[in-house]
């Protein structure tokens, strides 16, 4: 498995944008699709967005679509979520998790319990 640390939260004003990243650390991290999830208080954890294992393929929320970009560079074995135009209702906790891709090319997993590691999350506060 990998073990992944979340950065990059903050404080911003609505309208404004955040990029959060995600490092990896352990074997074979380019063998994984990752994905970005988020837990506003008293909600439940949400999908937001998941990329290949090479990085060309993506999905997304429909809450996020065109407002957020997810990346990856298996150099570095980092992933990024750009996001833009900020929302109050996008304040939340921020996760990435690793999902094993075994061989998939197309996989951008979106249900959690694909997901095999998680992190700590990052904190996203978007006034109004």
């Amino acid at each position: 498995q990998v073990q992944l640390v979340e950065s990059g939260g903050g404080l911003v004003q609505a309208g404004g944008s955040l990029r959060l990243s995600c490092a990896a650390s352990g074997r074979s991290f380019s063998s994984y699709a990752v994905g970005w999830f988020r837990q506003a208080p008293g909600k439940e954890r949400d999908f937001v967005a998941s990329i290949t294992w090479s990085g060309s393929l993506t999905r997304y929320a429909d809450s996020v679509k065109g407002r957020f970009t997810i990346s990856r560079d298996n150099a570095k074995n980092t992933v990024d979520l750009q996001m833009n135009s900020l929302k109050p209702e996008d304040t939340a906790l921020y996760y990435c998790a690793a999902a094993p891709a075994r061989g998939n090319y197309y996989y951008t997993p979106r249900a959690e319990a694909e997901f095999a590691s998680w992190g700590q999350g990052t904190q996203v506060t978007v006034s109004s």
